[in-house]
């Protein structure tokens, strides 16, 4: 969603900081607000972690004080995990004696994340919460983030404007605009519906879900298997049989009728057509299936007579990288 389109406004709803006229919110089963019966739980009670753009951490106090701050708060039989662990789980157990400004900007926000974790969050509330971070913090966070979504049983609504980011971590997605939502689904097929505008941009991508079969560590090369046969990427720091999630730039897909063997292209990909729409600059996104997941390509218009494409036609997808 592009900013400005209410994101911000409903997680601040969710979190009961905003008081929405109509509306009912629930949470596994417990009811935090229904309008039509009046009910509205205060924020104080909706045991609810939110992590901001900024780390807003205590700057005289260690990384260990600014988690206990909310954290010893809590009623002891309210402690569900130790300070330890959310530490270890984020990284930062060689980092509690280290004040704020000692911190890189990722470090701060892993701070950040573990604080919002430990005063019990029923639900994780992240607004943007890379966006003041550079390239490299962004790509140090990230393993953190899949770690957290894969280890821990509550739910996280993560709010963001890049596509990337999202395509990196989310298993499904809530597109809005202008204060509506759009289109609700799996990352994978919401990222490559021609209707929406996500699938209409220069940066659009599908997201690829895959198990790695093979390190190959002469080439640097993990061989990746999914649901419509087998790619090759740059070494992947993950043990075999591991799941491994990948984002194919449209742009980077080009289309063949037969198998082109002598070119440096790796990722040769038996696809069917499935559908396709110009977008007035010359160029045309197409959608693709590989063996049941969705692939875009984004080719010329010219291409498009060239290849002669029709619906349900077999083709090649050459991937770059």
């Amino acid at each position: 969603s592009s900013p400005g389109s209410g994101k911000t406004t409903l997680l601040r709803c969710i979190a009961g900081l905003e008081r929405p006229r109509e509306g009912r919110f629930s949470l596994n089963g417990q009811t935090w607000q229904d309008s039509a019966r009046g009910l509205f739980v205060p924020a104080h009670q909706r045991d609810v972690g939110y992590v901001f753009q900024h780390a807003n951490l205590f700057p005289h106090l260690s990384v260990r004080r600014n988690l206990e701050y909310g954290w010893r708060r809590l009623p002891v039989e309210k402690r569900v995990s130790s300070l330890e662990q959310t530490a270890e789980l984020l990284g930062l157990s060689h980092l509690l004696d280290r004040t704020p400004d000692h911190l890189s900007g990722g470090e701060r926000q892993r701070v950040a994340i573990a604080r919002a974790l430990l005063v019990n969050s029923r639900l994780l509330l992240m607004d943007e919460p890379l966006t003041s971070l550079d390239l490299a913090s962004k790509r140090e966070i990230y393993p953190y983030l899949e770690r957290l979504h894969a280890e821990l049983s509550i739910p996280i609504l993560y709010v963001s404007h890049d596509p990337h980011e999202i395509a990196r971590i989310a298993d499904r997605v809530v597109l809005m605009e202008q204060g509506k939502v759009i289109a609700v689904g799996e990352a994978t097929d919401i990222f490559t519906r021609l209707d929406l505008t996500l699938a209409r941009d220069e940066q659009a991508l599908s997201i690829i879900e895959t198990r790695i079969a093979e390190h190959n560590e002469a080439d640097k090369l993990s061989t990746l298997e999914f649901s419509g046969g087998q790619l090759l990427a740059h070494r992947v720091n993950k043990p075999l049989g591991a799941s491994s999630r990948i984002g194919i730039m449209a742009r980077d897909v080009s289309l063949t009728l037969s198998r082109h063997t002598d070119s440096s292209i790796l990722n040769i990909i038996p696809v069917r057509a499935c559908e396709w729409a110009d977008d007035g600059t010359g160029h045309v996104m197409v959608r693709l299936d590989a063996g049941g997941t969705p692939l875009l390509a984004r080719i010329s218009s010219r291409s498009v007579r060239t290849l002669g494409l029709q619906r349900n036609m077999e083709l090649y997808a050459q991937v770059k990288g």
